[in-house]
């Protein structure tokens, strides 16, 4: 019997994005930098940078395939873990902190396949298993063994200096 093959991939088009910032402008959040289309030739956008958004908005809880970068204010790091922790998404995390315990606890208490601590959430190293958790990813890890298929790896990138 063979597989059901995985549902396409859907990505958003620039006017997906420009919607999204809307309603993210709509629901109260400021646009700091960007939010429109270039000018000229192609599907350009500015790179967007939105404040004053709440978990409850619609951006922090939709994945949004553009330059689009919300951020949300948190108290303190208990604060921090429950936004982390509350989205449906999980491919790759990052935190920036001198704080050894805080650095542990963010890296064993995130959902998401890949974990960066001190440096930005971009790339994966391609000789280790990666790929995201939750609604994120592909399925299965890419480079990982059949043990991934019943487990959930989760590859952490420290950076000491």
């Amino acid at each position: 019997m063979l597989a059901e093959a995985p549902a396409a991939l859907e990505f958003d088009t620039i006017d997906d994005v420009l919607a999204a910032i809307a309603t993210a402008r709509d629901e109260g959040a400021n646009v700091l930098e960007g939010g429109t289309r270039l000018a000229g030739d192609g599907y350009f956008l500015a790179p967007t940078l939105l404040g004053d958004v709440t978990r409850e908005m619609t951006i922090a809880s939709d994945e949004v395939f553009g330059p689009v970068l919300p951020i949300i204010e948190v108290a303190d790091m208990d604060d921090a873990m429950a936004v982390a922790t509350s989205t449906s998404y999980g491919l790759s995390s990052s935190i920036y902190t001198a704080d050894l315990n805080a650095a542990i606890r963010f890296m064993h208490e995130t959902d998401t396949g890949i974990v960066h601590i001190n440096k930005p959430p971009i790339g994966a190293e391609s000789h280790l298993p990666f790929g995201g958790l939750k609604g994120s990813g592909l399925g299965p890890k890419e480079l990982g063994a059949v043990e991934d298929f019943y487990t959930q790896t989760k590859t952490v990138f420290i950076d000491y200096s």
